[in-house]
């Protein structure tokens, strides 16, 4: 049996997978609130408790940089020591990924349906691959093409500074430092970027914000009513947020498609794309996303996919985990 793990701000994914011909299956998981609880420790000793089977190899893709077999969680107070999960789990070692580096080997077990086609591109669609995610955070990873095959690789790339691109993004760049100091694309593209940009348009647009928004900001998460009035058309300072972000995420997708030279595609992962597709689908997404002056040919010719399916980075942390029973 395989344990695996996908560990975001918000919530925390554990599963057991049994590995056979068929590839993976998923046997039991279970969703913890993840700041409910003290460390990564704890919550796999809660389901240890619970659901108890006999574990050959395990595997966790974590919200942060891996850095010797240590995680320490930029949106949540944890340290996760895989050396410590190791003992607990009372295994030789277990595996560590970064969260968009385990998106990217699960982009392997979807299928067809798991997917929403932005763009087909055209030619051939060969080469290295790259996905992005907002949702707590802002993750980004690539997947080098060797000829045969792709191999994740992680990288932080949502932490590199924004770049505005018109006088409104600029003003809200200054309004981001007065308030951050350094501001990164993570400060835009997730879930606190959309309140983050609520609030310019609020105080320094002076946009008027109907009451029943207010009411239901102080009852839920405010960001996800900003984004469910948004897709509606029921707010016009909620469509203009949704808008901006919609317009700066496909923005920093191209971006991302550039730096890795993303021939092969890119995905567009996350908790936030699959509730938003309509307003991805519209051409602002797109046009952002190729308006790259010289390079917007190539830029077009790169299909772009939503990634439907919340349980992809769960299934890569598994998957990285069977190939090591390959080694």
């Amino acid at each position: 049996m395989i344990l695996a793990g996908d560990v975001g701000g918000t919530n925390t994914r554990l599963a057991y997978f049994e590995t056979g011909a068929a590839g993976l299956t998923l046997v039991e998981e279970k969703i913890f609130p993840s700041k409910t609880y003290k460390s990564l420790g704890e919550i796999v000793q809660k389901f240890l408790t619970t659901h108890s089977m006999s574990i050959r190899h395990a595997c966790f893709g974590i919200a942060g940089p891996v850095k010797q077999h240590c995680v320490i969680t930029p949106n949540l107070a944890w340290t996760v020591d895989g050396n410590r999960l190791a003992r607990i789990l009372r295994l030789k070692t277990v595996g560590l990924l970064n969260d968009l580096e385990a998106n990217a080997f699960g982009i392997a077990c979807l299928r067809p349906e798991d997917f929403l086609v932005l763009s087909e591109g055209g030619g051939e669609s060969v080469g290295n691959a790259a996905i992005l995610s907002a949702g707590t955070g802002l993750g980004e990873a690539g997947l080098y093409w060797d000829g045969a095959q792709h191999h994740p690789f992680a990288s932080e790339g949502g932490h590199t500074d924004f770049a505005p691109r018109n006088p409104v993004e600029l003003e809200l760049l200054r309004y981001l430092i007065k308030q951050f100091g350094h501001v990164s694309y993570e400060r835009i593209l997730s879930g606190p970027g959309i309140l983050n940009m609520y609030h310019f348009f609020r105080l320094k647009k002076k946009r008027k914000v109907p009451a029943w928004i207010k009411d239901d900001m102080e009852q839920r998460d405010p960001s996800a009513v900003i984004s469910e009035a948004a897709v509606k058309g029921a707010c016009e300072i909620c469509v203009q947020t949704l808008d901006f972000f919609v317009s700066i995420f496909g923005a920093e997708a191209g971006n991302l498609a550039l730096k890795v030279m993303a021939r092969g595609g890119v995905y567009v992962g996350g908790g936030i794309a699959p509730k938003i597709v309509s307003k991805l689908k519209d051409s602002q997404f797109l046009h952002s996303f190729s308006d790259k002056g010289r390079m917007k040919p190539l830029l077009e010719e790169i299909p772009v996919r939503v990634i439907l399916n919340d349980k992809t980075a769960l299934l890569g942390a598994a998957r990285s985990a069977m190939l090591q029973e390959d080694v």
